[in-house]
């Protein structure tokens, strides 16, 4: 489609100028209802849990990808503004810069004005750690995590994917990724139900997220940061996390900031061990949290500017 370039050109300054406006329907919401009513009847299909569990996976992301492609279809045949406009409401929504940024600069604002029990109410927001006994140091590490792991999911995955396939395409992988999310976790729950979820979603964002190392370095260099840093401990160290992908990103800001990120916490009632990510580095600092909010950004224009290059080679070939 030749208006591709610049559905995902609106869609990304949209979401820079626009955020995520509050009280505005979302589809990553609706998304989240479609899960929670389906998952019982799923779970009531068959009492092979792993088996309701990917049937559940696999109907969610496909039906979502064919309701997207057929609205934009409608919309489009009704006027080709109109499925346009459509189709840079649905990107738009899939794109997330401003309000992660925003959520993370709410931690940083929380921490200076509110001192330490602020800074833990912000940062429970945002992660899925338990914040109560976490020291300033730990929230800004928080923060700083939130904002590399989320730079994948929020930013490089749905252009990714949108690249590959277009905004159903984008929206299937928001649906994998909301999937994850509420029922990708390795408890008596979801062990089994929810494996194939963690799974489809790990191999999403495999590409993307070890991508995104380069376009991490690319940035520190630009922010007069330590690109060099981010390349090495990105590839050296993100392979330690516990995700396939997550640790990447981390570790890449690690590098860059000079900050040592991952290490033990506790989920859920249970403590997690985590290896250290830059464990050279220094603890993360309340002013390091800006710092990477600015790495993100920068790393997020650079990914755009890759992204818009490589659909226009599509379209001279």
């Amino acid at each position: 489609m030749e208006s591709m370039g610049y559905i995902i050109g609106a869609a990304f300054i949209l979401d820079l100028l626009l955020g995520d406006p509050e009280g505005w329907p979302h589809p990553v919401r609706w998304m989240g209802r479609a899960i929670g009513y389906f998952e019982p009847r799923f779970r009531r299909l068959t009492p092979r849990v792993g088996r309701a569990g990917t049937l559940f996976a696999l109907s969610l992301i496909t039906g979502t990808f064919i309701i997207a492609w057929v609205v934009i279809f409608v919309a489009g045949a009704l006027h080709p503004i109109a499925g346009i406009a459509l189709e840079v409401s649905l990107l738009f929504f899939c794109i997330s810069i401003r309000s992660l940024e925003k959520a993370a600069l709410g931690v940083y604002t929380a921490l200076r004005q509110e001192g330490l029990n602020g800074g833990r109410a912000a940062v429970a927001l945002i992660v899925g750690r338990e914040t109560a006994a976490l020291d300033e140091p730990e929230v800004a590490r928080a923060a700083v995590e939130t904002v590399a792991e989320n730079l994948v999911d929020g930013v490089l995955s749905p252009l990714f994917f949108t690249l590959l396939g277009g905004v159903p395409l984008a929206l299937a992988f928001k649906m994998t990724n909301t999937l994850d999310s509420m029922v990708g976790y390795k408890n008596e729950t979801y062990r089994e139900f929810g494996r194939a979820a963690a799974r489809i979603d790990d191999a999403a964002n495999y590409v993307p997220a070890r991508l995104s190392v380069l376009f991490i370095a690319a940035a520190a260099q630009l922010a007069r940061q330590k690109g060099l840093a981010a390349l090495k401990i990105g590839f050296r160290d993100g392979r330690k996390h516990t995700s396939p992908n997550a640790g990447y990103a981390e570790a890449a800001f690690a590098g860059a900031l000079e900050v040592r990120l991952g290490g033990p916490g506790t989920y859920h009632g249970a403590r997690i061990e985590k290896p250290y990510l830059g464990k050279e580095y220094r603890a993360v600092a309340t002013d390091d949290i800006p710092r990477a909010c600015r790495l993100m950004v920068i790393a997020s224009l650079l990914w755009m500017a890759a992204v818009q290059i490589l659909y226009l080679i599509i379209q001279l070939m």
